[in-house]
């Protein structure tokens, strides 16, 4: 995993409420642990016609969208099951950071464990971004602040642990082993005093 430490980008907006994991990655395409190769199958069933061709009317596939790397949603994104694959879908669509007001809990830890950034706003932050798509906003994860063009500041929280190992570019298990020595030690500590 990569550090995540700044996101700058234009937003890109999907007005849709209750966007549940199976719209963020349908369900038959949960066929591999792989996550490269995921962002063709991101939104799916909205992004293509039955023929394959490109949906015109889907949001992100407007020309003002392309680009954008932080996806501004309705609320209660990421409902529905718990798959890993939703993240590694936006993170391989190019998606750095999910704003909105409601993200469902495992969804957002999920997200976070994976380097995307997840992000919960308040009901006026979150309806001024809805209405004023391609805004570009500067992301500060060591700040927890969310820069926007008028030098104003939205303020977020990150869960410590979270935040340390996005800043660090490290997931659980590379956390883990970051301290392997330390582990090792308290185990031989612990198997002399038995």
């Amino acid at each position: 995993m990569k550090p995540v430490t700044r996101i700058h980008s234009r937003t890109a907006v999907l007005l849709d409420e209750n966007i549940d994991t199976d719209r963020i990655i349908p369900a038959r395409f949960l066929t591999t642990t792989e996550r490269a190769g995921l962002g063709k199958f991101c939104f799916n069933d909205w992004r293509y016609r039955q023929d394959g061709s490109d949906n015109p009317d889907f949001p992100l596939n407007k020309p003002e969208a392309k680009g954008c790397s932080i996806l501004v949603a309705g609320r209660n994104f990421g409902c529905g099951s718990s798959r890993e694959h939703a993240p590694w879908a936006l993170l391989d669509y190019s998606i750095q950071a999910v704003l909105c007001s409601e993200i469902a809990d495992i969804f957002r830890g999920n997200a976070l464990k994976n380097g995307l950034l997840a992000i919960v706003l308040d009901e006026a932050e979150h309806r001024w971004l809805l209405k004023n798509p391609g805004v570009e906003l500067s992301i500060d994860v060591r700040e927890q602040a969310i820069e926007l063009p008028d030098g104003g500041r939205i303020r977020f929280q990150l869960e410590p642990f979270a935040r340390h190992c996005l800043l660090n570019g490290v997931d659980q298990l590379g956390f883990l082993l970051q301290h392997n020595d330390a582990i090792t030690h308290y185990e031989h500590q612990q198997e002399k005093a038995a």
